[in-house]
């Protein structure tokens, strides 16, 4: 009997694998994401669509595409300045926040002057990049699809989800640092 308790505890052990790996209850296939994609794209084409009759229908201003992925003319060109901001430069600068409607959203005085140390701080992704098209004393208008605005989540104020945005900046000033003009002190 002690040797077919012995045996039988045996087959036991024996039996006994290694633990096994839990399998998903629901296996995803990725359509989600392509989905979100898709409807990326169709939003940006529907902006990009709405901002070319806007550029159309403006006769007036020269305007530019940036490589960035927005539009742009200026209103007051510095020709005699040649230096654009660069990383770590500071600035000074101004900006209003407009729909493409032409409905104010925040005016330049509301949001006051903005002083920036260039790519190194957060402003939204247009923004951030439109100030390094300017010279000193340059102003332009800018037209940004939602998604080189505040995208998907507004501004949680005034400004909603996947708006595109009009706005006029001007830079006042720059700080040069030295490490942008390559000098050594």
């Amino acid at each position: 009997m002690r040797n077919l308790a012995i045996l039988l505890l045996v087959f036991v052990f024996a039996a006994c694998g290694g633990p096994e790996p839990r399998r998903p209850v629901e296996v995803k296939s990725g359509s989600f994401f392509k989905e979100s994609v898709e409807r990326n794209k169709a939003l940006l084409a529907k902006e990009e669509k709405l901002i070319r009759e806007i550029i159309d229908q403006d006769t007036i201003h020269s305007y530019h595409t940036s490589a960035n992925g927005f539009w742009y003319y200026f209103e007051n060109k510095n020709e005699e300045s040649v230096y654009f901001p660069k990383t770590d430069d500071q600035i000074l600068f101004s900006y209003n926040l407009i729909t493409m409607e032409d409905d104010t959203l925040y005016t330049a005085k509301e949001i006051g002057p903005t002083s920036y140390v260039v790519d190194k701080e957060q402003l939204f992704p247009g923004l951030q990049n439109a100030v390094k098209l300017l010279k000193i004393n340059e102003r332009a208008t800018f037209l940004f699809p939602s998604l080189q605005a505040y995208g998907y989540h507004g501004d949680g104020d005034k400004i909603g989800p996947r708006t595109p945005l009009k706005s006029t900046i001007e830079l006042h000033t720059i700080i040069i640092n030295q490490d942008s003009l390559n000098l050594k002190p």
